[in-house]
């Protein structure tokens, strides 16, 4: 028997990802796609690339026959909506927005989704907050060492992330004429993922107290994420290296690679690559994701893979564009 799934904001990347994955999930059917703008259009005559691969028009109801609930919204949204269709709890449900990612606002209930972190609990889970996909990428760079208590000076990181990660609708910024040939920081220092980054690396290190100094910046591609992090280190380049693959050697999607990583080894699969440097005293680790798949609609699959017991990687063995 298939998991019968339900989507609320399909319309959007987020949503679009999530569609083109569980329309080709073994496991799962999709019950409705929800989309107050587009109610009664066709689901390929929004994502056009998904013509021929489904009949599914959107709708604007709720159905509660379904075994698990996306929540493919913006940030705020997913409260809101949550708030005014209580869903019961024989539902689980997977939210990509922030909404529930911080412990002040999520409560018991609520289970962060980030695998390489949390992967026994959130088998267990009824409800998952989805990681930020900024907050992923960095995550999966500096989880070893705090699992070792190994931060204790300060992080210092610069990250840059494709147009999609500002998501579909327009604004100043996402326009191609001011983004095309174009490279910008914004959040300087203030970044909202900074939140969920430092409670997960006290999770593993209840002595974490240091500064992360986090400059995001918007590049000037489509899709994908690079963080180049450096921190003080006495571990040697051989002993940084063995850290990490340890760390990862019991999750399928992330690998820790002895050579230099980008983007393109990424691009349209759930992987994460990490590559760490040793230089003088200093440490660089370089973590690569696409933002769209392993720091949003990838992510949630590989989560309810999870909750529902199956294969981690089941309906998620995609592979990278060489070219």
């Amino acid at each position: 028997m298939k998991i019968k799934a339900g989507i609320i904001g399909g319309a959007g990347y987020t949503g679009g990802e999530m569609l083109r994955l569980l329309i080709n999930h073994p496991s799962v059917e999709i019950t409705f796609v929800n989309s107050t703008s587009n109610q009664g259009n066709l689901v390929s005559d929004v994502h056009t690339d998904l013509l021929g691969d489904t009949d599914l028009r959107f709708t604007g109801e709720l159905s509660h026959d379904i075994d698990v609930l996306f929540l493919c919204v913006g940030h705020g949204d997913a409260k809101k909506f949550l708030d005014a269709h209580p869903i019961p709890s024989s539902i689980k449900i997977i939210d990509l927005s922030q909404d529930f990612r911080l412990a002040a606002n999520a409560g018991q209930d609520w289970v962060y989704g980030l695998p390489e972190l949390n992967r026994e609990r959130i088998s267990k889970a009824g409800k998952i907050a989805n990681p930020g996909c900024f907050a992923t990428c960095i995550q999966l760079g500096l989880l070893p060492l705090a699992a070792k208590g190994l931060i204790r000076n300060e992080v210092h990181i610069n990250a840059t992330t494709g147009s999609t990660g500002a998501g579909q609708s327009l604004a100043a910024t996402s326009h191609f004429s001011w983004r095309n040939n174009n490279l910008s920081v914004y959040k300087a220092f203030e970044h909202q993922h900074l939140n969920e980054i430092g409670e997960s690396l006290l999770q593993l290190d209840p002595a974490f107290d240091t500064t992360l100094n986090f400059i995001p910046q918007r590049g000037d591609f489509t899709r994908g994420i690079l963080a180049a992090m450096y921190v003080e280190s006495d571990l040697t380049a051989a002993a940084a290296q063995d850290l990490y693959e340890n760390y990862y050697a019991n999750h399928i999607f992330t690998h820790v690679s002895k050579k230099n990583i980008d983007l393109k080894q990424v691009v349209n699969t759930n992987k994460g690559l990490v590559h760490v440097e040793k230089h003088g005293n200093k440490l660089l680790i370089i973590s690569i994701i696409d933002n769209l798949l392993k720091g949003a609609s990838g992510q949630a699959v590989q989560n309810m893979n999870l909750m529902f017991g199956l294969n981690e990687q089941e309906g998620l063995r995609l592979k990278a564009t060489a070219f």
